[in-house]
Order: structure tokens, then C-alpha cells, then sequence
């Protein structure tokens, strides 16, 4: 259970028992009043119910939350808006918080068009929400290819951005200009994006889905996930397939542009990702001017999840101390 929890549960059943002759009860009654303000409590705990805006010629649903600097928070290529429960309550606190569903993302229902989608044109819809929303500049905390959009939308408006927090961004096209990145880039193709797409092309979008989550996350782990989970990572399929028959799903960023963001990245890697991540990591590391990197230990790729407290805490501590 959170502190925050206990600390609700402690303060309530000290209110209740000052104002009532609760101290005099049976345990049974105690335990059904502790019940009641857990029931509460878990019904407050749930994600809002998100509102739905119509931008750049495609519907985008979000949620938001709390009061302050604006922090926009970009989900990877399996999740959606709800992502991000983890870090919904802890940022709010002092940050208005808003998380959203890329285009091809739940509970989006937008067509999939063209076979040029990516990064690009991700990074197009993130700088019209944020123009919509009236939100500009904001903090963007991305992971996997929401932090690949959040690049490329800050090379592109770089007015609208006030920091970047990149955990994973996949610009693998720079990995591959290194001896190292090379053999690892093709390894990613042969065993992740090849088989995902001709698993898509003979329509087995559950097979796609588990080869994926297999690779980047370690097998067996989409047996092992629960049913409400792997039905989520289904819903989000549509990502992939666009992502699949794009002519250019990882398009490459011009060094020179990366170079001249004059505005603080945090740089954020797994501890157990992929290798392939940890040379693209290295490289925005090298480029950046104005970086920090960090390290989540016991993480893979999805360190927000697989590590949610110390992600929340170096991506808080970021975000605080540029108000120093």
C-alpha cells in the first residue's frame, strides 16, 4: 500500500474515533469503517475519464491532472494514456500533468493512412495538442517512441518545449553509424520489426504483439502478463501496424539540429535494456549540449513501469531543479 494511503487511512480512523465512541467498538465495526475508507480511496485512485480533441486531421484523447508547469507525458508503442498510473499522482502534486494516447493508440479511432508514418508526424500531433491546449513551453517526459516524438517535435518547435525527459527514444539510425550499433540494429531487425511485420501480414496481431514484448522485454513475459494486460497491449496494435509498413519507421535526425537544442534533457536508460538502446543513449548523451543521463537499476526498456519509484523520483528531481 502507498504512504500516502496509509496516511489517509491513519488520519481518518483518528478523526472517527475523536468525534464518535468508535474506540469503544467491536474490531468487526473497526475493520468495516478501515474497509470503507479503502474503498474510497481506491475509487479516487482511478485514471479520469479522458476528454477527446480533434487535431492535425486526427482525433487524440488525454487525461489531466493538478496544477502548475505544464508536463506532458508520452507513452511507448504498447501503452496509451494510461500508462502512465504510476506517475499521474506524484507529478500532479506540483505539476499540471496531462497524458495522452498517440494517434494509433487507445481510444483513438483513427484510420491508419499513408506508409510514411513516424516520429515525424508524431511529433507534428504533439505540437498541435500542445498549441490547442495552449499549454507552450512544457516539460515532455517520453519513453520508447513517445521520447523519439518529443525529440522530433522539439527540433521542430523548439519554442513550445521547456525540457525533455528521453527514456529510450529508438533513433536507431544513429546506432547504426557506429562498428557496435550496426550488428545490433540488424539483430533488431531480423528478431523484432521483420517478424512482427509478417506476423501482422498473415493477420496474427497477438503473435506480433508477444514477439515484440518477448524481445524487448525477456520471454516469456506476455504469457506471464494477466489477461487485462495483454487485452491493452492488443488495443494498441494499431501503432505497430502503421509502424510496420512505414518506409521509414525510424527516421534519422540531423546530429547538427540535435546539437543546437540549447534547452535540459535528462537522458533516461534502463539498467537491463537492449543494447541497441544503450548505444542510442550514448549518442543523444555525446550530442546534446545541455544532458544528464541516468541509470534505472532492476529496468529494461519500460523503466517507468519496471521501476516506477526511482523513474518518478530522477524525473522529479530533474524537473525541480530547473526552477533553482
Amino acid at each position: 500500500m502507498a504512504p500516502h494511503h496509509l496516511a489517509v487511512m491513519e488520519i481518518g480512523f483518528a478523526v472517527l474515533t475523536r468525534h464518535s465512541r468508535l474506540s469503544e467498538t467491536p474490531l468487526a465495526m473497526k475493520t468495516c469503517v478501515l474497509l470503507s475508507l479503502l474503498l474510497s480511496m481506491d475509487i479516487g485512485a482511478q485514471l479520469a475519464h479522458p476528454t477527446k480533441l480533434h487535431v492535425n486531421g486526427v482525433e487524440l484523447h488525454y487525461i489531466e491532472q493538478g496544477k502548475g508547469e505544464p508536463v506532458i507525458l508520452l507513452h511507448g508503442g504498447q501503452g496509451d494514456y494510461r500508462s502512465w498510473k504510476a506517475q499521474i499522482d506524484p507529478f500532479s502534486a506540483k505539476y499540471r500533468t496531462i497524458s495522452y494516447s498517440r494517434r494509433y493508440h487507445y481510444p483513438n479511432k483513427n484510420p491508419l493512412v499513408g506508409t510514411n508514418h513516424s516520429a515525424l508526424i508524431e511529433g507534428a500531433d504533439l505540437a498541435a495538442l500542445i498549441r490547442k491546449l495552449e499549454l507552450q513551453p512544457v516539460h515532455l517526459v517520453g519513453t520508447s517512441y513517445g521520447a523519439f516524438a518529443a525529440l522530433a517535435m522539439a527540433l521542430d518547435s523548439p519554442e513550445l518545449v521547456r525540457s525533455l525527459v528521453l527514456a529510450e527514444p529508438p533513433v536507431h539510425q544513429w546506432a547504426k553509424q557506429t562498428p557496435q550499433g550496426t550488428a545490433e540494429y540488424e539483430r533488431f531487425m531480423e528478431t523484432v520489426h521483420h517478424p512482427v511485420s509478417k506476423a501482422f501480414a498473415e493477420e496474427k496481431d497477438a503473435l506480433a504483439m508477444q514477439i515484440f514484448v518477448d524481445q524487448i522485454a525477456g520471454a516469456p513475459r506476455f504469457e506471464k502478463l494477466t489477461d487485462e494486460a495483454k487485452e491493452s497491449i492488443l488495443q494498441n496494435s494499431g501503432f505497430f501496424k502503421a509502424l510496420m509498413r512505414s518506409s521509414d519507421p525510424y527516421p534519422n535526425l540531423s546530429k547538427q539540429a540535435v546539437r543546437q537544442l540549447k534547452i535540459p534533457v535528462l537522458i533516461v536508460g534502463g539498467e537491463n535494456t537492449l543494447e541497441l538502446h544503450k548505444i542510442v543513449n550514448k549518442e543523444l548523451a555525446g550530442v546534446l549540449p545541455n544532458a544528464k543521463s541516468v541509470t534505472i537499476p532492476n529496468a529494461r526498456h519500460a523503466s517507468s513501469r519496471e521501476n516506477p519509484e526511482l523513474f518518478n523520483r530522477e524525473v522529479l528531481n530533474f524537473l525541480d531543479q530547473l526552477e533553482r
